[in-house]
Protein backbone atom coordinates (compact mmCIF):
# COMPACT_ATOMS: atom_id res chain seq x y z
CA UNK A 1 0.00 0.00 0.00
CA UNK A 2 1.13 3.87 -0.69
CA UNK A 3 0.55 6.54 1.28
CA UNK A 4 -2.01 8.21 -1.76
CA UNK A 5 -3.81 4.63 -1.12
CA UNK A 6 -4.25 5.35 2.29
CA UNK A 7 -7.70 6.47 3.52
CA UNK A 8 -7.84 10.81 4.26
CA UNK A 9 -8.48 10.10 8.22
CA UNK A 10 -4.89 8.01 8.02
CA UNK A 11 -3.06 10.81 6.54
CA UNK A 12 -1.53 13.38 8.65
CA UNK A 13 -2.83 13.98 12.05
CA UNK A 14 -1.67 12.06 15.56
CA UNK A 15 0.71 9.33 15.32
CA UNK A 16 3.06 7.26 18.04
CA UNK A 17 6.66 7.52 16.80
CA UNK A 18 7.75 9.42 14.20
CA UNK A 19 12.05 8.86 13.10
CA UNK A 20 13.24 11.34 10.73
CA UNK A 21 16.19 12.80 9.37
CA UNK A 22 18.01 9.82 8.64
CA UNK A 23 18.68 8.33 4.87
CA UNK A 24 15.45 5.63 4.97
CA UNK A 25 16.46 2.68 3.28
CA UNK A 26 12.84 0.75 2.70
CA UNK A 27 14.01 -2.96 0.67
CA UNK A 28 10.92 -2.63 -1.23
CA UNK A 29 10.72 -4.18 -4.41
CA UNK A 30 12.67 -1.45 -6.06
CA UNK A 31 14.95 -0.87 -3.38
CA UNK A 32 13.83 2.88 -2.76
CA UNK A 33 16.14 5.08 -0.60
CA UNK A 34 14.46 7.89 0.80
CA UNK A 35 17.26 10.74 1.64
CA UNK A 36 16.43 12.88 4.24
CA UNK A 37 13.42 10.49 4.87
CA UNK A 38 10.82 9.64 7.62
CA UNK A 39 8.55 7.17 8.99
CA UNK A 40 5.68 7.48 10.54
CA UNK A 41 3.99 5.18 13.09
CA UNK A 42 0.43 4.53 14.48
CA UNK A 43 -0.75 1.56 16.49
CA UNK A 44 2.32 -0.56 15.88
CA UNK A 45 2.10 0.33 12.24
CA UNK A 46 3.93 2.22 9.16
CA UNK A 47 1.36 5.12 8.50
CA UNK A 48 3.58 6.06 5.73
CA UNK A 49 7.53 6.60 4.63
CA UNK A 50 9.02 10.30 2.64
CA UNK A 51 10.56 12.79 2.88
CA UNK A 52 10.99 14.13 6.36
CA UNK A 53 10.39 17.88 5.73
CA UNK A 54 6.78 16.99 4.95
CA UNK A 55 5.94 14.00 7.27
CA UNK A 56 7.16 16.49 10.19
CA UNK A 57 4.47 19.08 9.22
CA UNK A 58 1.91 16.26 8.47
CA UNK A 59 1.99 14.29 11.53
CA UNK A 60 2.33 15.24 15.40
CA UNK A 61 4.45 12.61 17.07
CA UNK A 62 3.98 11.59 20.40
CA UNK A 63 7.58 10.27 20.36
CA UNK A 64 9.96 11.25 17.91
CA UNK A 65 13.54 9.35 17.13
CA UNK A 66 16.31 12.15 15.24
CA UNK A 67 18.04 10.26 12.94
CA UNK A 68 20.02 12.52 11.16
CA UNK A 69 23.06 11.45 10.34
CA UNK A 70 21.99 7.91 10.04
CA UNK A 71 20.44 4.99 7.98
CA UNK A 72 16.88 3.56 8.66
CA UNK A 73 16.40 0.14 7.92
CA UNK A 74 13.70 -2.59 8.51
CA UNK A 75 14.48 -4.57 11.99
CA UNK A 76 16.82 -7.79 10.66
CA UNK A 77 15.12 -11.32 11.11
CA UNK A 78 16.83 -14.30 12.16
CA UNK A 79 15.11 -17.39 10.75
CA UNK A 80 16.87 -20.19 12.50
CA UNK A 81 18.77 -19.68 16.21
CA UNK A 82 18.42 -21.50 19.95
CA UNK A 83 18.31 -18.70 21.55
CA UNK A 84 18.85 -19.94 25.10
CA UNK A 85 21.89 -21.91 23.65
CA UNK A 86 23.61 -19.06 25.14
CA UNK A 87 23.42 -20.44 28.08
CA UNK A 88 26.28 -22.74 27.59
CA UNK A 89 28.26 -20.09 24.43
CA UNK A 90 31.78 -21.66 24.44
CA UNK A 91 31.48 -25.16 26.16
CA UNK A 92 31.27 -26.51 21.89
CA UNK A 93 33.86 -25.08 19.95
CA UNK A 94 36.44 -26.51 17.00
CA UNK A 95 34.00 -29.90 16.72
CA UNK A 96 32.21 -31.01 13.99
CA UNK A 97 27.95 -31.19 14.10
CA UNK A 98 28.65 -34.80 15.47
CA UNK A 99 30.80 -33.85 18.11
CA UNK A 100 28.84 -30.71 19.13
CA UNK A 101 25.46 -32.91 19.17
CA UNK A 102 27.65 -35.17 21.48
CA UNK A 103 28.68 -32.32 24.00
CA UNK A 104 25.66 -30.33 24.02
CA UNK A 105 22.55 -32.83 24.13
CA UNK A 106 23.20 -34.85 27.20
CA UNK A 107 24.03 -30.89 28.93
CA UNK A 108 20.73 -29.86 27.63
CA UNK A 109 19.25 -32.50 29.81
CA UNK A 110 21.00 -31.94 32.90
CA UNK A 111 21.01 -27.88 33.04
CA UNK A 112 17.63 -26.51 30.99
CA UNK A 113 14.30 -25.83 32.72
CA UNK A 114 11.56 -22.98 32.64
CA UNK A 115 13.82 -20.90 35.06
CA UNK A 116 17.05 -21.35 32.92
CA UNK A 117 15.40 -20.71 29.49
CA UNK A 118 13.92 -17.84 30.73
CA UNK A 119 17.08 -16.20 32.29
CA UNK A 120 19.35 -17.56 28.99
CA UNK A 121 16.48 -16.01 27.02
CA UNK A 122 16.14 -12.26 28.39
CA UNK A 123 19.98 -12.28 27.68
CA UNK A 124 19.55 -13.38 24.14
CA UNK A 125 16.88 -10.85 23.29
CA UNK A 126 19.61 -7.66 24.96
CA UNK A 127 22.10 -9.26 22.56
CA UNK A 128 19.56 -9.41 19.52
CA UNK A 129 18.36 -5.94 19.99
CA UNK A 130 21.57 -4.53 20.20
CA UNK A 131 22.26 -6.22 16.88
CA UNK A 132 18.82 -5.10 15.52
CA UNK A 133 17.22 -8.15 15.35
CA UNK A 134 13.66 -7.65 15.71
CA UNK A 135 12.41 -10.75 15.08
CA UNK A 136 13.57 -14.46 15.64
CA UNK A 137 12.34 -18.07 14.91
CA UNK A 138 13.19 -19.94 17.90
CA UNK A 139 13.31 -23.60 18.24
CA UNK A 140 14.02 -24.79 21.42
CA UNK A 141 12.80 -26.43 24.81
CA UNK A 142 10.43 -24.84 27.24
CA UNK A 143 9.16 -22.53 24.17
CA UNK A 144 6.46 -21.66 26.41
CA UNK A 145 8.80 -19.80 28.93
CA UNK A 146 10.57 -18.00 25.87
CA UNK A 147 7.07 -16.53 24.68
CA UNK A 148 6.90 -15.04 27.94
CA UNK A 149 10.13 -13.48 28.44
CA UNK A 150 9.60 -12.25 24.90
CA UNK A 151 6.18 -10.65 25.42
CA UNK A 152 7.40 -8.76 28.72
CA UNK A 153 10.42 -7.19 26.67
CA UNK A 154 8.41 -6.65 23.74
CA UNK A 155 10.42 -8.31 21.67
CA UNK A 156 8.88 -10.47 18.34
CA UNK A 157 9.53 -14.08 19.08
CA UNK A 158 8.48 -17.29 16.79
CA UNK A 159 8.55 -20.26 18.59
CA UNK A 160 5.85 -23.29 19.09
CA UNK A 161 6.09 -27.18 20.46
CA UNK A 162 9.38 -28.63 19.59
CA UNK A 163 9.45 -32.54 18.50
CA UNK A 164 12.65 -34.50 19.67
CA UNK A 165 12.49 -38.13 20.01
CA UNK A 166 15.78 -38.58 22.27
CA UNK A 167 15.99 -40.13 25.99
CA UNK A 168 15.66 -38.35 28.33
CA UNK A 169 14.38 -35.20 26.97
CA UNK A 170 15.35 -31.42 28.94
CA UNK A 171 11.15 -31.02 29.75
CA UNK A 172 11.07 -34.94 30.37
CA UNK A 173 7.93 -35.52 27.86
CA UNK A 174 8.31 -38.59 26.56
CA UNK A 175 7.16 -38.16 22.66
CA UNK A 176 3.77 -40.13 23.10
CA UNK A 177 2.30 -37.23 25.18
CA UNK A 178 3.95 -34.38 22.84
CA UNK A 179 1.15 -34.76 20.58
CA UNK A 180 -1.71 -33.70 23.17
CA UNK A 181 0.47 -31.47 24.59
CA UNK A 182 1.24 -29.60 21.32
CA UNK A 183 -2.70 -29.59 19.95
CA UNK A 184 -3.80 -28.10 23.39
CA UNK A 185 -0.75 -24.95 23.03
CA UNK A 186 -1.58 -24.73 19.49
CA UNK A 187 -5.37 -24.19 20.15
CA UNK A 188 -5.24 -22.26 22.97
CA UNK A 189 -2.70 -19.59 21.01
CA UNK A 190 -3.64 -16.68 19.82
CA UNK A 191 -0.60 -15.27 17.43
CA UNK A 192 0.61 -11.45 18.22
CA UNK A 193 0.51 -8.99 15.18
CA UNK A 194 3.26 -10.07 13.50
CA UNK A 195 4.06 -13.86 14.17
CA UNK A 196 1.99 -17.12 13.64
CA UNK A 197 1.84 -20.58 15.15
CA UNK A 198 5.40 -22.69 14.76
CA UNK A 199 5.17 -26.28 14.86
CA UNK A 200 9.31 -27.50 15.83
CA UNK A 201 10.38 -31.24 14.35
CA UNK A 202 14.09 -31.31 14.99
CA UNK A 203 15.16 -33.41 12.05
CA UNK A 204 14.81 -36.76 10.19
CA UNK A 205 17.33 -38.16 12.20
CA UNK A 206 15.75 -37.79 15.72
CA UNK A 207 12.20 -38.62 14.24
CA UNK A 208 11.01 -41.53 12.43
CA UNK A 209 9.06 -40.98 9.39
CA UNK A 210 5.94 -41.72 11.06
CA UNK A 211 6.21 -39.23 13.49
CA UNK A 212 7.48 -36.61 10.77
CA UNK A 213 3.72 -37.40 9.23
CA UNK A 214 1.71 -36.81 12.16
CA UNK A 215 3.87 -33.98 12.95
CA UNK A 216 3.12 -32.00 9.68
CA UNK A 217 -0.21 -33.16 9.59
CA UNK A 218 -1.10 -31.25 13.24
CA UNK A 219 0.93 -28.39 11.58
CA UNK A 220 -0.89 -27.96 8.89
CA UNK A 221 -4.04 -28.51 11.03
CA UNK A 222 -3.30 -25.49 12.71
CA UNK A 223 -1.60 -23.08 9.93
CA UNK A 224 1.41 -23.50 11.32
CA UNK A 225 4.64 -23.04 9.93
CA UNK A 226 6.80 -26.11 10.20
CA UNK A 227 10.37 -26.01 10.90
CA UNK A 228 13.30 -28.17 10.65
CA UNK A 229 16.56 -29.43 9.63
CA UNK A 230 17.79 -30.75 7.05
CA UNK A 231 20.94 -31.57 5.33
CA UNK A 232 23.17 -29.97 7.30
CA UNK A 233 26.30 -31.52 6.33
CA UNK A 234 27.41 -34.70 4.37
CA UNK A 235 27.46 -36.85 7.82
CA UNK A 236 23.93 -36.16 8.55
CA UNK A 237 23.08 -37.30 4.90
CA UNK A 238 24.65 -40.35 5.67
CA UNK A 239 22.86 -41.41 8.87
CA UNK A 240 19.91 -40.41 7.39
CA UNK A 241 20.29 -42.78 4.25
CA UNK A 242 21.40 -45.27 6.32
CA UNK A 243 18.07 -45.35 8.63
CA UNK A 244 15.45 -44.06 6.05
CA UNK A 245 17.61 -45.46 2.41
CA UNK A 246 16.77 -41.79 1.54
CA UNK A 247 18.46 -38.66 1.34
CA UNK A 248 16.87 -35.66 4.38
CA UNK A 249 14.88 -33.75 1.51
CA UNK A 250 13.97 -37.06 -0.62
CA UNK A 251 11.99 -38.36 2.15
CA UNK A 252 10.79 -35.31 3.52
CA UNK A 253 8.94 -34.89 -0.34
CA UNK A 254 8.00 -38.44 0.09
CA UNK A 255 6.49 -37.89 3.62
CA UNK A 256 5.00 -34.71 2.14
CA UNK A 257 6.83 -32.78 5.04
CA UNK A 258 7.66 -29.89 2.54
CA UNK A 259 5.67 -27.08 1.15
CA UNK A 260 5.54 -23.33 1.38
CA UNK A 261 4.34 -23.60 4.83
CA UNK A 262 7.79 -25.06 6.13
CA UNK A 263 11.61 -23.87 6.42
CA UNK A 264 14.33 -25.93 6.69
CA UNK A 265 17.38 -25.10 8.55
CA UNK A 266 20.80 -25.20 6.82
CA UNK A 267 20.53 -26.93 3.60
CA UNK A 268 23.79 -27.30 2.93
CA UNK A 269 24.33 -31.07 1.45
CA UNK A 270 21.68 -30.56 -1.96
CA UNK A 271 21.85 -31.86 -4.99
CA UNK A 272 20.83 -30.27 -7.83
CA UNK A 273 17.13 -32.72 -7.72
CA UNK A 274 16.76 -31.90 -4.27
CA UNK A 275 17.26 -27.75 -5.07
CA UNK A 276 14.53 -28.45 -8.09
CA UNK A 277 12.35 -30.48 -5.43
CA UNK A 278 12.10 -27.25 -2.91
CA UNK A 279 12.19 -24.80 -5.70
CA UNK A 280 8.46 -27.13 -6.97
CA UNK A 281 7.10 -27.17 -3.20
CA UNK A 282 7.86 -23.83 -2.52
CA UNK A 283 9.65 -24.94 0.36
CA UNK A 284 12.05 -21.81 2.30
CA UNK A 285 16.16 -22.23 3.57
CA UNK A 286 17.32 -20.76 6.70
CA UNK A 287 20.89 -20.05 5.62
CA UNK A 288 22.75 -20.26 9.05
CA UNK A 289 26.59 -19.05 7.12
CA UNK A 290 28.68 -18.94 10.20
CA UNK A 291 27.57 -21.97 12.24
CA UNK A 292 28.11 -23.94 9.18
CA UNK A 293 31.57 -22.43 8.86
CA UNK A 294 32.13 -23.38 12.41
CA UNK A 295 31.28 -26.81 12.29
CA UNK A 296 32.81 -27.52 9.37
CA UNK A 297 29.71 -28.50 7.71
CA UNK A 298 30.02 -26.71 3.82
CA UNK A 299 28.75 -24.14 2.29
CA UNK A 300 25.44 -24.26 1.44
CA UNK A 301 24.64 -23.70 -2.24
CA UNK A 302 22.58 -20.14 -1.39
CA UNK A 303 23.83 -19.24 -5.04
CA UNK A 304 21.81 -22.13 -7.24
CA UNK A 305 18.78 -22.06 -4.58
CA UNK A 306 18.78 -18.57 -5.30
CA UNK A 307 18.98 -19.46 -9.17
CA UNK A 308 15.92 -21.94 -8.70
CA UNK A 309 13.74 -19.13 -7.32
CA UNK A 310 14.01 -20.89 -3.74
CA UNK A 311 13.27 -18.32 -1.03
CA UNK A 312 16.70 -18.20 1.43
CA UNK A 313 16.67 -16.12 4.75
CA UNK A 314 19.55 -15.82 6.93
CA UNK A 315 19.93 -17.27 10.33
CA UNK A 316 22.63 -17.55 13.53
CA UNK A 317 21.68 -20.35 14.55
CA UNK A 318 22.68 -21.10 18.57
CA UNK A 319 25.38 -19.07 20.51
CA UNK A 320 27.38 -22.33 20.69
CA UNK A 321 27.35 -22.97 17.30
CA UNK A 322 28.24 -19.85 15.99
CA UNK A 323 29.15 -18.30 19.51
CA UNK A 324 27.23 -14.96 18.81
CA UNK A 325 23.70 -14.24 17.68
CA UNK A 326 25.41 -11.12 15.43
CA UNK A 327 23.04 -11.34 12.55
CA UNK A 328 24.24 -8.15 10.72
CA UNK A 329 28.16 -10.59 11.11
CA UNK A 330 26.24 -13.34 9.14
CA UNK A 331 24.80 -10.98 6.14
CA UNK A 332 28.47 -10.08 5.67
CA UNK A 333 29.58 -13.94 5.82
CA UNK A 334 26.37 -14.69 3.76
CA UNK A 335 28.09 -12.33 1.01
CA UNK A 336 31.67 -12.98 1.10
CA UNK A 337 31.33 -16.80 1.56
CA UNK A 338 29.59 -17.82 -1.83
CA UNK A 339 32.38 -15.51 -3.88
CA UNK A 340 34.87 -18.18 -2.59
CA UNK A 341 33.97 -20.05 -5.65
CA UNK A 342 35.16 -17.40 -8.01
CA UNK A 343 32.42 -15.42 -9.06
CA UNK A 344 32.43 -12.25 -6.60
CA UNK A 345 28.15 -11.60 -8.44
CA UNK A 346 27.76 -14.82 -6.57
CA UNK A 347 25.39 -13.05 -3.50
CA UNK A 348 25.59 -9.27 -3.95
CA UNK A 349 25.53 -7.05 -1.54
CA UNK A 350 21.43 -5.64 -1.65
CA UNK A 351 20.67 -10.20 -1.62
CA UNK A 352 22.54 -10.67 1.60
CA UNK A 353 20.68 -7.56 3.15
CA UNK A 354 17.36 -8.65 1.73
CA UNK A 355 18.17 -12.01 2.79
CA UNK A 356 18.06 -10.47 6.66
CA UNK A 357 15.19 -8.44 6.03
CA UNK A 358 12.36 -9.29 3.41
CA UNK A 359 13.23 -12.80 2.21
CA UNK A 360 13.43 -13.84 6.22
CA UNK A 361 9.96 -12.10 6.06
CA UNK A 362 9.13 -14.55 3.13
CA UNK A 363 10.47 -17.47 4.30
CA UNK A 364 8.50 -17.22 7.74
CA UNK A 365 5.35 -16.77 5.38
CA UNK A 366 5.06 -13.34 6.82
CA UNK A 367 6.46 -11.35 3.69
CA UNK A 368 3.20 -9.20 3.99
CA UNK A 369 3.56 -8.19 7.62
CA UNK A 370 7.59 -8.11 8.05
CA UNK A 371 10.75 -7.67 6.39
CA UNK A 372 10.59 -3.48 4.80
CA UNK A 373 9.67 -0.21 5.60
CA UNK A 374 5.93 -0.06 3.36
CA UNK A 375 2.70 1.41 4.44
CA UNK A 376 0.50 -0.99 5.93
CA UNK A 377 3.67 -3.26 7.72
CA UNK A 378 4.21 -3.64 11.08
CA UNK A 379 6.87 -0.94 12.33
CA UNK A 380 10.09 -2.88 13.18
CA UNK A 381 13.14 -0.84 12.01
CA UNK A 382 16.45 0.13 13.45
CA UNK A 383 18.38 3.14 13.55
CA UNK A 384 21.86 2.92 11.99
CA UNK A 385 24.95 5.03 13.78
CA UNK A 386 26.87 6.36 10.09
CA UNK A 387 28.88 8.64 11.74
CA UNK A 388 31.64 6.31 12.37
CA UNK A 389 35.18 6.38 10.36
CA UNK A 390 34.56 2.52 9.18
CA UNK A 391 31.48 3.74 7.53
CA UNK A 392 33.02 6.96 6.00
CA UNK A 393 32.40 7.40 2.99
CA UNK A 394 29.11 6.07 2.36
CA UNK A 395 28.58 5.56 -1.72
CA UNK A 396 25.84 2.67 -1.38
CA UNK A 397 23.63 1.42 1.44
CA UNK A 398 23.52 -1.80 0.56
CA UNK A 399 27.58 -1.74 0.53
CA UNK A 400 27.33 0.16 3.89
CA UNK A 401 25.37 -2.29 5.66
CA UNK A 402 26.57 -5.95 3.92
CA UNK A 403 30.67 -5.60 4.06
CA UNK A 404 31.47 -2.26 6.85
CA UNK A 405 28.73 -1.72 9.38
CA UNK A 406 28.54 -3.84 12.44
CA UNK A 407 25.86 -4.77 15.17
CA UNK A 408 27.80 -2.25 17.24
CA UNK A 409 26.57 0.38 14.95
CA UNK A 410 22.96 -0.16 15.55
CA UNK A 411 21.56 2.69 17.93
CA UNK A 412 17.97 2.31 18.10
CA UNK A 413 15.39 -0.26 17.75
CA UNK A 414 11.74 -0.59 17.47
CA UNK A 415 9.53 -3.39 17.45
CA UNK A 416 6.12 -2.54 16.41
CA UNK A 417 6.48 1.10 17.03
CA UNK A 418 7.95 0.57 20.21
CA UNK A 419 11.24 2.15 20.92
CA UNK A 420 13.51 -0.99 22.65
CA UNK A 421 16.60 0.65 22.76
CA UNK A 422 17.11 4.38 22.34
CA UNK A 423 20.68 5.94 21.91
CA UNK A 424 22.12 2.62 22.66
CA UNK A 425 20.24 2.09 26.33
CA UNK A 426 18.20 -0.87 26.29
CA UNK A 427 14.56 0.20 27.87
CA UNK A 428 12.49 -3.14 28.36
CA UNK A 429 15.29 -4.61 30.22
CA UNK A 430 17.66 -4.02 32.70
CA UNK A 431 20.74 -5.02 31.19
CA UNK A 432 22.97 -5.50 33.39
CA UNK A 433 20.64 -7.20 36.10
CA UNK A 434 20.33 -9.47 33.03
CA UNK A 435 23.82 -10.50 32.54
CA UNK A 436 24.58 -11.34 36.13
CA UNK A 437 21.73 -13.18 36.18
CA UNK A 438 22.77 -15.41 32.69
CA UNK A 439 26.46 -15.68 34.33
CA UNK A 440 25.15 -16.95 37.51
CA UNK A 441 23.01 -19.48 35.84
CA UNK A 442 25.64 -20.82 33.65
CA UNK A 443 27.92 -20.82 36.92
CA UNK A 444 25.03 -22.95 38.69
CA UNK A 445 24.85 -25.20 35.51
CA UNK A 446 29.04 -25.56 35.39
CA UNK A 447 29.07 -26.83 39.47
CA UNK A 448 26.00 -29.09 38.69
CA UNK A 449 27.26 -30.67 35.58
CA UNK A 450 30.65 -29.67 34.65
CA UNK A 451 31.65 -29.54 30.81
CA UNK A 452 33.67 -32.75 29.71
CA UNK A 453 34.70 -33.95 26.49
CA UNK A 454 33.16 -36.94 25.52
CA UNK A 455 34.09 -39.12 22.57
CA UNK A 456 32.70 -37.89 19.01
CA UNK A 457 29.64 -40.11 18.44
CA UNK A 458 27.60 -40.66 15.35
CA UNK A 459 24.40 -38.22 14.42
CA UNK A 460 22.37 -41.57 15.30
Amino acid sequence: MHPTDLPAQDRGGSIDLLVHGGDVLTVDAAGTVVADGAVAVRGGRVVEVGPADRLRAAYEAAEEIDARGCLVLPGLINTHTHLSMNLMRGIADDVTLQGFLARVVPREAEILSPETVTTALRAAIAESVRGGVTTALDMYWFHEAAEDAARAAGWRLLTGPTFMDVPGPPDGRPYEERLDWATAHLKARVPAPGTRPVVCAHSAYTLNPAQLTEITALAREHGALLHIHASENAAEVATVVEQHGMRPVELLDSLGVLGPDTLLAHAVDLTDAEIATLARTGTAVAHCPVSNLKLGCGIARVPALLDAGVTVGLGTDGAVSSNTLDLLGAVKIAALVHKAGGDPTAVGAEQAVRMATIESARALGLGDRLGSLETGKQADLIVLDLDRPHLAPRHDPWSTLAYAASAADVRDTVVDGRVLMRDRVLLTLDEQSVLRALQDSAATSEAAAPVTTPEVTPIA
